[in-house]
């Protein structure tokens, strides 16, 4: 399914335009202006799955960003905004070729980040709050009561539920269930799993951040199905190999000056794996 078909950022002409006539001399950064057109890129045409690839500043980021902010995609955490932000995407433009669902998203590191601190946060509340019961349990089973009025009907009811449980019964059935453990791997995919739905348009940022191999190939064959069966588009910022494999992918490659489109097996990151592999075959 394509959502968005065609993205045109300004010409680097007519960033100049602009940026000269800026009179005020106190910013040392016009970002996002003079990121994306210093590599040449005007535009973008998607597929089903795009993927933009290249080094640390080649404007992955900046490209998904300006994207969702243009087309006001659901984002969970802060990003890297200027002053120029909105001057940068007032000038940039947009086709559909579906209209774009709601619930469509942009999924950053910073997103799965927090998910994962979250989620060990609320586990470790949860382990407090246990430590604080079996301690709660043995003053109440233990301890002489009378109940002297109304008001002490709920240490009543306490009382008498350490006085007739084992302690794990008497903490279980005061404790809310620890949110599963998972490795950051594993947390990471569940995010995934959580957020992308049937039928959107979505922005991966890096979405291998945290994932071994192994859960790489896993997020590979989910987002494959998502795009081939359950109507989702993908544009994914990526140096993964995994990923980069991704069937039918339109591969940019931002490293190039100008932006060219690629095939994985052509680009840097990929050739420097293989080659590494070649060179060891023999110890496999």
């Amino acid at each position: 399914m394509i959502y968005l078909s065609h993205f045109d950022f300004p010409h680097i002409e007519r960033e100049y335009s602009f940026l000269m006539g800026q009179k005020h001399t106190c910013y040392d950064t016009y970002y996002p202006f003079q990121t994306i057109s210093k590599h040449g890129l005007v535009c973008m045409d998607f597929e089903p799955v795009t993927i933009l690839y290249g080094g640390n500043g080649s404007g992955k980021t900046t490209v998904l960003n300006i994207i969702a902010e243009k087309l006001g995609l659901i984002r969970d955490t802060l990003y890297n905004r200027s002053n120029f932000f909105e001057d940068y995407t007032a000038m940039c433009d947009f086709e559909v070729e579906n209209n774009i669902p709601r619930g469509s998203r942009i999924i950053t590191s910073d997103d799965v980040f927090d998910f994962m601190l979250n989620l060990r946060s609320i586990n470790e509340g949860v382990n407090r709050k246990r430590e604080d019961l079996m301690e709660e349990y043995l003053e109440a089973k233990y301890t002489p009561f009378q109940m002297k009025s109304l008001d002490d009907y709920e240490q009543l009811k306490k009382a008498y539920s350490a006085k007739t449980k084992t302690q794990s019964k008497f903490i279980r059935s005061n404790l809310m269930d620890n949110v599963r453990e998972h490795s950051n791997g594993e947390s990471a995919f569940l995010y995934f799993s959580e957020k992308i739905s049937e039928k959107g348009l979505y922005l991966l940022d890096e979405p291998e951040n945290s994932l071994s191999p192994e859960k790489q190939q896993e997020l590979l064959n989910f987002l494959e199905d998502s795009a081939r069966f359950f109507g989702c588009q993908f544009v994914i910022a990526t140096h993964s190999p995994f990923l980069l494999a991704m069937r039918g992918a339109k591969i940019y490659d931002m490293d190039e000056d100008p932006v060219d489109v690629k095939r994985w097996t052509e680009l840097a990151n990929v050739r420097a794996y293989y080659e590494f592999f070649k060179r060891h075959e023999s110890e496999f």
